[in-house]
């Protein structure tokens, strides 16, 4: 399997569409459940997230100094797009866009203790949230999020414990028994 360095460098270097290709099987599935969730299931809104995040990633490719994994990069650029995308909506019409939301968390009933979760995920304000999803599915440590997020370390921890607390008071109060593992 050719690294991520070296299909970069192939990219860069002759624009090679089966570089392009290799980099974007590789990188598009992940960017998609992480845009998935900071969106809270907006599949529409997830895909625009990684179509943009690609577009801003091919334009910068040429800048990026490897001080980080590109997935990490990758994440950092989508995580952007999507707090822009966040700003038009709400500027836009921000009563709307909530009840919509609403709309679609009570319409989406279901025994399932996955939906439940990501219902849950969905409730949570967006700075727990996003570190939640960067800590725990993610993978990502206090100290990465922290540069992704431009926040201290302290207040990744801090953010990842109020939105686990918030998350199993939400999880309870749906009759949902969370037990970690």
């Amino acid at each position: 399997m050719t690294s991520d360095r070296t299909l970069v460098r192939r990219f860069l270097r002759t624009r090679s569409e089966h570089a392009f290709r290799a980099l974007y099987r590789a990188h598009s599935p992940s960017l998609y459940g992480f845009a998935l969730r900071l969106t809270r299931g907006a599949e529409d809104r997830a895909q625009d997230i990684v179509q943009d995040t690609w577009i801003r990633a091919v334009s910068r490719l040429s800048g990026f100094r490897w001080q980080s994994s590109l997935k990490t990069w990758l994440h950092a650029v989508a995580l952007n797009v999507h707090r822009e995308q966040l700003r038009r909506l709400q500027g836009a019409d921000d009563k709307r866009a909530e009840v919509r939301r609403r709309l679609t968390v009570i319409g989406a009933r279901d025994e399932s203790p996955r939906l439940d979760l990501e219902r849950g995920l969905g409730e949570l304000p967006d700075g727990q949230r996003e570190v939640l999803i960067l800590h725990d599915i993610e993978g990502y440590t206090h100290k990465e999020i922290a540069a992704l997020l431009a926040i201290e370390e302290g207040t990744s921890k801090s953010q990842l414990s109020r939105a686990r607390r918030t998350l199993r008071t939400w999880l309870d109060g749906q009759g949902v028994s969370f037990h970690a593992g």
